[in-house]
C-alpha cells in the first residue's frame, strides 16, 4: 500500500520540480526586448526632465545592442535553426527602428526647444545613420524635418567677398 502513495507522491513532486524549472529558465529573447523597452522610456523619460545627455546615452544603449544582434545574426545565419535567427532577426529590427524613432524625438524636442543646430544635427545623423532600404522611412522623416527647420530658422550663408 506504501509503494502506490510513494509512486504518486513521486510523480506529483516531479512534475512540481518540472514547472518549477520551467518558470526559472530564463528567455534572453524577451529580457532583451523588455531592455530595450526600458531604455526606450528611459529616454523619454529623460527628454521630460531634459536630461538630454541620459537620453543620449540611453539611446546609444538600443543602437549598440542592436548593432551586436546584428553581428549575432550574420555569424548564426548558417548555423543554427532559422527559428532562432528569425527572432534574433525581428529584435535587431526592433532595436534600431526603436533608436531611430527616438532619434527624430530628440530633434524635435531640440526644435521645440529652438536649439537649431542642435535639431539639424540630430537630423543629420539619422539621415547618415540609418541607410540600410529598410530605414528609408526614418530617412526621408528626417529630410522633412530639416526642411521644417530652414522654415522656422534659415541657415545662415556666409558670403566672403574676393
Amino acid at each position: 500500500m506504501t509503494r502506490p502513495r510513494f509512486a504518486a507522491y513521486r510523480s506529483m513532486v516531479l512534475v512540481a520540480c518540472g514547472l518549477i524549472l520551467a518558470s526559472c529558465a530564463h528567455d534572453t529573447y524577451q529580457e532583451r526586448a523588455n531592455l530595450i523597452k526600458n531604455h526606450a522610456d528611459a529616454f523619454y523619460d529623460n527628454l521630460k526632465t531634459n536630461r538630454v545627455e541620459s537620453a543620449i546615452r540611453d539611446n546609444e544603449q538600443i543602437e549598440a545592442m542592436a548593432s551586436q544582434m546584428g553581428d549575432t545574426v550574420r555569424k548564426r545565419a548558417g548555423q543554427q535553426g532559422t527559428a532562432t535567427v528569425e527572432r534574433e532577426f525581428a529584435l535587431m529590427n526592433t532595436a534600431n527602428e526603436a533608436a531611430a524613432t527616438n532619434w527624430l524625438a530628440l530633434g524635435q524636442y531640440f526644435a521645440i526647444k529652438r536649439q537649431y543646430p542642435q535639431a539639424r544635427v540630430t537630423y543629420r545623423r539619422v539621415i547618415d545613420t540609418y541607410t540600410n532600404p529598410t530605414d528609408r522611412p526614418y530617412r526621408e522623416q528626417a529630410l522633412r524635418a530639416l526642411k521644417d527647420l530652414d522654415m522656422l530658422n534659415p541657415p545662415t550663408t556666409t558670403t566672403t567677398y574676393p
